[in-house]
């Protein structure tokens, strides 16, 4: 398996000559299930399948999120090589990816960067635009994976490739889940047993939300949720929306024209779990 910790040195193995389709997960290791189905969905529509793991700081708004944020590089290559030794492994530094200084650019996506995950995160999808238009140029893929866990992501991502022109396929993944409901996610591993037996609730709650959407407003909608998280001690409701999908605006009055989608996030214990559904 080839791994690679040098921008130019990936570059050049990737672009010396070799051609065919580049299929791209961009991740940031601690991989699962979830990760693999992505490198899975790749690997059947391209040539040459390429991961980045990196931990990337300017992210992350909470200082302690980034630094108990797990870091597995050994098990990852491990479980990477055991799916296919064929892929590609990118695990740079912070100096590789930045230089001197791990800065974030500033992006407009129009608005979308404000609703859910950019209210309660200052900052956040300016990294995440950062550090995925730097992967694309290094790597320069066909196609690249994203999950739809993170589903604001996945829209600030397509945003982000249409307003720079980045010639890439974008394609978004169905979310990988536990036995219990639970999406897959590299925060799930600081849960303990319990609490991650009773984050089922989650998706419980996404559930009722999409049986309710036909016939209860959104405020409703959101009462009921937060009646379900509020009785799980330890468990700290930060937001839910119903939302249009392709605005990520809270719904207030519902068109048959469009699609919604519910969102979530939730703390356990300081860790925060995030989930989605789509609701018609």
């Amino acid at each position: 398996m080839l791994v690679f910790n040098r921008p130019a040195e990936l570059s050049a193995h990737l672009h010396g000559g070799k051609g065919g389709t580049i299929g791209f997960v961009p991740t940031m290791g601690a991989l699962h299930d979830g990760h693999l189905s992505l490198l899975r969905a790749s690997m059947a529509n391209n040539r040459r399948t390429v991961i980045s793991i990196f931990v990337n700081p300017t992210q992350f708004n909470n200082a302690d999120d980034l630094a108990h944020y797990p870091r597995t590089l050994e098990s990852d290559l491990e479980k990477i090589g055991n799916l296919n030794p064929d892929i590609i492994v990118f695990a740079p530094d912070v100096d590789d990816m930045y230089g001197d200084a791990a800065t974030a650019e500033h992006y407009r996506f129009g608005g979308i960067e404000n609703e859910m995950e950019g209210r309660f995160r200052k900052g956040h999808f300016n990294g995440v635009a950062t550090i995925v238009k730097r992967l694309f140029e290094i790597v320069k893929p066909t196609r690249a994976y994203f999950g739809e866990k993170d589903f604001q992501q996945l829209q600030i991502v397509r945003s982000l490739v249409e307003k720079h022109g980045i010639p890439v396929e974008i394609v978004g993944c169905p979310i990988y889940r536990e036995p219990n409901g639970l999406a897959m996610s590299s925060r799930n591993e600081r849960l303990t047993a319990d609490q991650r037996h009773h984050a089922a609730v989650i998706y419980q709650a996404l559930q009722s939300a999409r049986e309710l959407f036909p016939t209860r407003s959104a405020q409703k909608i959101r009462l009921q949720v937060e009646q379900m998280l509020h009785a799980i001690p330890g468990f700290t409701l930060e937001y839910f929306e119903v939302a249009d999908e392709k605005t990520l605006r809270p719904v207030k009055r519902k068109s048959k024209k469009k699609k919604y989608r519910a969102f979530i996030a939730v703390l356990v214990n300081k860790i925060r779990l995030i989930d989605t559904i789509a609701l018609n």
